[in-house]
C-alpha cells in the first residue's frame, strides 16, 4: 500500500467516499486521552489508504465496552509517511496504533525504541498466525523486539477491461488473457496488438506501476544491498526494469497518467486504459474509482513474469501511546486470521496469515465486481511462495527519483538516457542529505 508500491510513485489518492469520510483535516492529532471520568479510553488509530477495519472496530468496541476507537486516515501514503515520521520524532501526535508500509519499515526499525515491543504483550503466542518472512520483517536483528504485526501482502495480478480487449479483437477469458503474457516481453507484444486496433484507449495507465511490478521480480534487492549501500546504478535488475518500461513508453502504450492523481482515478470510470498492474489491495481502489456502472467490465489475470511482493503493511504501537496494553490487544485483534479475513472481504487486502489464506472465505473467494474472478485462487497460489525484496531505509526517496525520471520520459521532456542519468544523480543526492 507510494510512490510506486502501495504505493515512491505510489501515493494513494482519495480512494472513495468511505475513506474520504474517515479522513481528518491535517491529521496532526494529539495523543489519546488518559481516560474519561467513567473509565472509557479512546484509542487513536492512524492509517493510510484502505485497511477495511470499520466493522472490526465495532466488534472490538463491543467486546471491550471501556474502549472507543478513533480512526484518522490520510489517503495518500506520500502525505502520511512524513507526518508519521514527524509524530514519532516529536514524541507526540502518533496516537496508539499506526500503520507502517513496508517501503519505510527498514528506516523506522532503525529506531525501535519509538515503538512498543509487542513481544512484551504476548505477541510471540501468535507468531504462527503469520507467514514466517512477514513476521521476521518487523523483528529486530537480535530477535528481542517486535515492532509490528503484519496485515496484508501485495501478491501481484494484472487487471484488464474485458470490453476494451473485445474491441481490440483480443481474448477476454482470464485464462486466455494470462496466456498472452507469460513474460513482460509478451505483455509488450500484446500491447502493440492492442494499440494497432485503435480503440482510443491506452494499453496501460502509467509507466510507474509497470516499472514497479517488473522491478519487484528482478531479485531480492532493488536500490540498496543488505548492508544499505546504494546500488541503484549497479544492480542489473533496476536497469532491466527501467529498459523494459522505457520500451513500452516508446511503443506508445502508456496513458501517461499520474498514478493516484485525479485523471488516473477518473480513467477507471471512463475506460481510458485497458490494463493496470493490480496487487490484491488494488482491487478495492479500482472498484471505488470505476463505480458500480462498470461492474463486470474489469477482470483479473495472472501477472507477467513470476510474481513478487508489491506492497504490504504492518500495525505498530508507538511508544508514546498512553494505552500500550489496550493498543497491543487491538493490533493483535486486527491482524488475527479472522481480522485479516474480514479485511480481505472488505477491501481485498490479501492476508499474510497462512490460516487466513487457507480459509475457504479467502481461498474460495470470487469477486463479483471483477466478473466473478476467483481472486482467492489467483492471489493465493503465489502468496505462500512469495519472498520479500529487501528495501533499504531510503527506498522511497530513491524510488521517487526514478519515478520522476520515468515521468519525464513519458512526457517527452527527457530522453531515456538523459532521464536515467538524472535519476541516478537525484538518488545519490537524496541519500547523501
Amino acid at each position: 500500500m507510494s510512490s510506486l508500491r502501495r504505493p515512491a510513485l505510489r501515493t494513494l489518492a482519495a480512494a472513495g467516499a468511505a475513506v474520504a469520510l474517515l479522513a481528518v483535516a491535517g491529521c496532526g492529532g494529539s495523543n489519546s486521552d488518559a481516560g474519561s471520568a467513567d473509565g472509557t479510553i479512546t484509542l487513536t488509530v492512524k492509517t493510510f489508504s484502505q485497511f477495511g477495519y470499520e466493522e472490526l472496530y465495532k466488534q472490538f468496541e463491543a467486546s471491550h465496552p471501556n474502549i472507543r476507537i478513533k480512526q484518522e486516515n490520510i489517503a495518500k501514503l506520500a502525505d502520511y509517511t512524513p507526518k508519521l515520521q514527524q509524530w514519532l520524532t516529536a514524541g507526540s501526535g502518533a496516537g496508539d496504533v499506526v500503520a507502517l508500509e513496508e517501503g519505510i519499515l527498514v528506516k523506522l526499525m532503525a529506531k525501535p525504541d519509538q515503538f512498543v515491543n509487542l513481544l512484551d504483550h504476548d505477541a510471540a503466542a501468535v507468531r504462527n498466525n503469520f507467514l514466517e518472512w512477514k513476521w521476521k520483517q518487523a523483528l529486530t536483528a537480535d530477535g528481542r523486539k517486535l515492532v509490528g504485526l503484519g496485515t496484508d501482502v501485495g501478491a501481484q495480478g494484472m487487471c484488464y477491461r474485458t470490453d476494451l480487449f473485445a474491441k481490440a479483437g483480443l481474448p477476454t477469458d482470464r485464462a486466455q488473457v494470462g496466456a498472452l503474457w507469460p513474460s513482460w516481453d509478451d505483455y509488450l507484444a500484446t500491447g502493440k496488438r492492442f494499440a494497432a486496433a485503435g480503440t482510443g484507449a491506452s494499453f496501460f495507465d502509467t509507466a510507474g506501476g509497470i516499472y514497479q511490478n517488473i522491478l519487484m521480480q528482478q531479485g531480492d534487492t532493488t536500490y540498496f544491498d543488505r548492508e544499505n549501500n546504494l546500488i541503484v546504478d549497479s544492480n542489473p535488475g533496476v536497469r532491466s526494469a527501467w529498459d523494459r518500461t522505457v520500451a513500452m513508453i516508446g511503443a506508445g502504450l502508456s496513458g501517461k497518467l499520474q498514478m493516484w492523481g485525479p485523471a488516473w482515478n477518473a480513467g477507471f470510470k471512463k475506460g481510458t486504459f485497458a490494463t493496470v498492474p493490480c496487487p490484491a489491495w488494488m482491487l478495492g481502489i479500482i472498484e471505488d474509482q470505476a463505480g458500480p456502472e462498470n461492474a463486470g467490465k474489469w477482470d483479473v489475470a495472472r501477472v507477467p513474469g513470476e510474481g513478487a511482493v508489491r506492497g504490504g503493511s504492518f500495525l505498530a504501537v508507538p511508544a508514546q501511546s498512553k494505552h500500550p496494553k489496550e493498543a497491543a490487544d487491538l493490533v493483535k485483534f486486527l491482524t488475527s486470521p479472522q481480522g485479516q479475513i474480514a479485511a480481505f472481504k472488505a477491501k481485498n487486502n490479501f492476508p499474510s496469515s497462512p490460516q487466513a489464506i487457507d480459509d475457504p472465505a479467502v481461498s474460495g473467494a470470487v469477486n463479483a465486481y471483477f466478473n466473478n474472478a476467483p481472486v482467492g485462487t489467483i492471489f493465493g497460489q503465489s502468496a505462500k511462495l512469495l519472498e520479500p525484496v529487501y528495501l533499504g531505509p531510503d527506498n522511497q526517496v530513491v524510488g521517487d527519483a526514478v519515478g520522476d525520471a520515468l515521468t519525464a520520459v513519458e512526457q517527452g521532456k527527457l530522453s531515456p538516457d538523459e532521464a536515467w542519468t538524472k535519476a541516478i544523480a537525484d538518488a545519490r543526492r537524496a541519500v547523501d542529505k
